[in-house]
């Protein structure tokens, strides 16, 4: 028989390649497919990596680029860190989408331990925002600073304590100054030279500027509500080199007419409206809002006033002080002193001439003994008509009151107007006075002397 294969030996062949083929290939295949797999999966997710965080000063995860994760929440913080902690990332993965998370798989997948390094600090930071605690307005960091050793930059914002004005430290101070006649009729005397005098050689710490609302003496063209522009100028003006010295200035609202303070309610509330914003940062100003309410109006009416005033100066300034006119010219203090404001950092003017008022002593001492806050913001050395029967005597009497007490008081008047209580002759040239008594009155004489006497300058 040889080589030849029976039939029976073929058909046993036949049947065992159909059998091991089919497995043969199947191992061929498992193993070409890992092998494919591998090449697909074997792609790691890079090392993270850290940043500063320019607010904390923290190190910020910056995510794995493969993964790119939106995040949205109802509200968005001030200031949000996102980590890579926050999203998941598996170390093989067979394709890279972009996932899109909300706020709460997000928070899930934070607690979840994960294969990649996360932020050391596991509680989320805080935004950065700050809630300032509601207090009392202050004035502004950028304040000017007052030259040094003036009066301003010693004793710096002034406020009301007891009966008394006191300084930033709390130590009771005196006003003690000058007041300008109108504005208006004598522009000159708002001068920078010459108030530098008041204050280097006369002791002064403070000037007083009268503006005239309507008056029939010199021509209206001179008064506030026929040239407001004009007027408010000359106001700024004296303000300003009261700043430049380090004085302190009052913004004197002068109705001796019409004498109802009322009457211009309303171009009072624009005009200290006006007035404050602009000073409010500064602790020099002080406002008269009414100067002598006389010929009819009682205490309640001038309250009514000021209770419309005030609160305009306050919107802008907080901390200034505040001079309230009381009737009968600034003499009826006790009325206020039943009927007080109820802003507390107001003061209430009472005004003498030594030759008239001599009987209202009593009437000062009780006041201020039931603890009134009073400042003396016009006072004559004469009678009050203003030109004639100077008394040096009675005048003195007065400033021994006020200086026992503390209480401030500014003499009427810096000018050089023909009149008994005018403190420089008349020519004297009010832009630029001279220091000494070469051109005063015996008026000027008298004040400045004591003026000197009580800053301690002789």
């Amino acid at each position: 028989m040889g080589r030849k294969i029976s039939a029976a030996a073929m058909l046993i062949a036949a049947i065992t390649i159909m059998f091991l083929v089919p497995v043969g290939l199947k191992g061929l295949e498992t193993q070409t497919s890992e092998k494919q797999t591998s090449a697909v999966t074997t792609t790691e997710t890079p090392a993270t990596t850290t940043a500063p965080d320019v607010t904390t000063g923290e190190p910020e995860v910056t995510a794995a680029p493969e993964t790119e994760t939106s995040v949205t929440t109802a509200e968005a913080p001030a200031k949000t860190t996102t980590t890579a902690a926050a999203t998941t990332t598996k170390k093989k993965v067979t394709t890279t989408k972009k996932i899109t998370t909300t706020a709460a798989a997000v928070t899930a997948a934070t607690s979840k331990k994960t294969t990649t390094t996360t932020k050391a600090t596991t509680t989320p930071k805080p935004a950065t925002t700050t809630t300032k605690a509601k207090t009392k307005p202050q004035k502004p960091s950028t304040q000017p600073v007052s030259p040094s050793g003036t009066p301003v930059a010693k004793h710096g914002q002034l406020s009301v304590k007891g009966a008394n004005i006191v300084d930033k430290n709390g130590k009771v101070f005196q006003l003690r100054g000058m007041s300008t006649h109108g504005l208006g009729w004598f522009p000159e005397a708002v001068s920078k030279e010459s108030f530098k005098v008041l204050r280097d050689d006369w002791g002064c710490n403070a000037v007083r500027l009268a503006m005239y609302i309507e008056e029939s003496w010199g021509g209206s063209e001179s008064l506030y509500l026929a040239q407001p522009e004009r007027n408010t100028e000359l106001v700024d003006n004296g303000v300003n080199y009261c700043i430049d010295l380090g004085m302190y200035v009052v913004i004197d609202w002068h109705i001796l007419n019409p004498g109802d303070p009322m009457t211009h309610v309303e171009d009072a509330k624009k005009f200290f409206g006006s007035m404050a914003k602009k000073y409010a940062s500064y602790p020099n100003i002080i406002y008269e809002i009414c100067n002598e309410p006389n010929s009819g109006p009682d205490w309640q009416r001038v309250k009514s006033y000021a209770e419309q005033v005030i609160p305009v100066i306050r919107q802008y300034d907080k901390d200034a002080v505040i001079i309230c006119g009381t009737p009968t010219w600034s003499q009826d203090i006790d009325q206020a002193e039943r009927n007080r404001l109820s802003d507390t950092n107001t003061v209430y003017a009472f005004h003498f001439y030594a030759a008239t008022h001599s009987g209202l002593k009593s009437r000062v001492i009780d006041c201020y003994d039931k603890g009134l806050p009073i400042l003396v913001s016009e006072f004559g050395t004469c009678d009050a008509s203003g030109n004639s029967n100077f008394n040096a005597g009675e005048t003195n009497s007065w400033f021994d009151l006020l200086d026992q007490r503390n209480i401030g008081y500014f003499n009427w008047s810096f000018c050089n107007k023909g009149e008994t209580a005018s403190a420089f002759t008349p020519g004297t040239n009010m832009s630029s006075v001279s220091a000494g008594t070469g051109q005063l009155t015996d008026s000027g004489k008298l004040v400045r002397e004591h003026m000197r006497k009580r800053a301690g300058l002789s």
